[in-house]
């Protein structure tokens, strides 16, 4: 027998031993071992990001079949990489070769709605839709609200420390998230948080987990904090002759002390796409649409005088919405920005740069450098209000020289954000995309100390490896 097939035999043994072991405490259907399907676990909606075969895919109901999947990986020293809905965008839910893809999908109740401690307690399978729309019948609201809310699931979300359109009023995932509980390396559960409005007990654990992209430990249940239902939010729609006029009016409206609820930004680029893809009739003859939006009961005075904001900047034509009707459509047609973009030349990277609002600008100015440096269509949507833009880069995936001047182009959009005193990722995340451009955001030191609390909570290294750094 050659060393080659001896070491097959020695993997299919130990593949084959892992999936009794797992099946031992696991209903049969949880347990799937066909390559056909398991393989469609690979990846998550990223491009450039390796990925390796899982060994099984399992898919638990309960918190105790969670902490047996995770004793057995930590028995055996299997890899376990976490995933929900697989919608994220920078690899972080991509296998590693031999692992176990643990699919959180199928722990998609929500536990408990209360409207007087305006909290919701979920497991982390459901979806941020489906969320959204139970707390909405008992007058709250659950605000993060990615533009994969349909799809993507809680746990993702805190995972990755989504974000959504809402953030510039309402903030991000973390602001959210009062209380986990978390399946440890080696099974244990750990609680972490409260349920109260107020609680500072320790070292503030929940907040480590938010963002950790499933590294440090298996969330199964969360405690969300909820906010009262605001009135219908009405749109306004502004035209500008370029980018940094619609910058200009961002700046305007943010030093002006107003709060939209919404503040989007796309395009020439974006808006054409959204066109092309589904019919919208926006307004190509412009440079850049902007999107404010007030949630207020009387939002006419703040929609007016944002609306002069605008005009002062340079606006062509300022057009608010008639009504929550006309208002949804323009959201819509943002939401669709990404999908849009997508089907321009079949594949996407899609960056996640945030920037001082102040330098917002300056970010969009530099994209439209470095599209014409590498000739690549590159569209802009941007949550404006907050500085998050996704400059999102359009190429033909079986084109191997384009493919190189994409990746190229993405390096480079990532760099100009830091030289403009950013982030690399402002919500989506960093798993295999972003791992060198985290080393150098946050420098030896710290790349350090995050590897430390690594070794804290998963000594063995098994949990989503690969990732972050």
């Amino acid at each position: 027998m050659s060393r080659i097939e001896a070491r097959r035999d020695e993997d299919t043994a130990v593949t084959g031993d892992l999936v009794a072991r797992l099946r031992a405490g696991l209903p049969a259907e949880a347990v799937v071992t066909d390559p056909d399907v398991t393989v469609s676990y690979a990846n998550d909606m990223a491009s450039f990001c390796p990925a390796g075969a899982p060994a099984v895919v399992v898919l638990p109901r309960t918190v105790e079949e969670v902490q047996h999947v995770m004793r057995t990986a930590n028995e055996l020293r299997v890899p376990v990489v976490p995933q929900g809905a697989r919608t994220g965008l920078s690899g972080g839910a991509n296998t590693a070769e031999g692992c176990i893809a643990l699919s959180l999908t199928k722990m998609d109740r929500i536990l408990e709605i209360s409207p007087v401690d305006r909290i919701a307690v979920v497991e982390p399978g459901v979806v941020n839709a489906t969320l959204s729309r139970a707390v909405e019948e008992h007058g709250l609201c659950y605000p993060p609200d990615p533009s994969s809310w349909e799809m993507c699931t809680i746990g993702g979300n805190i995972g990755t420390a989504s974000g959504g359109l809402c953030c510039v009023k309402y903030g991000v995932t973390a602001e959210y998230v009062l209380g986990l509980d978390v399946v440890l390396a080696d099974g244990r559960l750990m609680s972490t948080g409260r349920r109260t409005a107020k609680g500072v007990a320790g070292y503030d654990l929940t907040r480590l987990f938010v963002g950790s992209e499933g590294s440090l430990g298996i969330v199964v249940r969360a405690v969300l904090a909820l906010k009262p239902k605001p009135p219908q939010q009405l749109v306004l729609a502004a035209e500008f002759p370029s980018a940094a006029a619609a910058c200009d009016a961002v700046c305007r409206i943010m030093a002006g002390g107003h709060v939209p609820s919404l503040l989007e930004l796309m395009d020439r680029t974006t808006v054409k796409a959204v066109n092309d893809f589904a019919h919208m009739g926006l307004p190509e003859s412009t440079e850049a649409l902007l999107l404010a939006a007030f949630d207020t009961p009387d939002p006419a005075p703040d929609l007016a005088a944002v609306g002069a904001l605008c005009e002062a900047a340079g606006a062509t034509q300022v057009v608010p919405a008639d009504d929550a009707a006309e208002s949804e459509l323009l959201l819509q047609a943002r939401r669709l920005s990404l999908t849009a973009l997508e089907a321009v030349k079949g594949t996407t990277m899609i960056d996640d740069v945030c920037v001082p609002r102040s330098r917002l600008g300056e970010m969009l100015e530099g994209v439209e450098r470095i599209a014409e440096k590498y000739r690549l269509t590159i569209g802009v949507c941007a949550h404006a209000g907050d500085g998050n833009t996704h400059p999102t880069v359009c190429f033909d995936a079986q084109d191997a020289e384009e493919s190189r001047r994409a990746r190229e182009s993405f390096d480079e959009i990532m760099a100009l954000g830091l030289e403009l005193g950013g982030t690399i990722t402002g919500e989506h995340g960093v798993g295999v995309l972003k791992k060198e451009w985290l080393a150098r955001e946050i420098g030896p030191v710290g790349v350090e100390m995050q590897r430390a609390v690594k070794q804290v909570f998963d000594p063995l290294g098994i949990l989503n490896p690969g990732k972050l750094f």
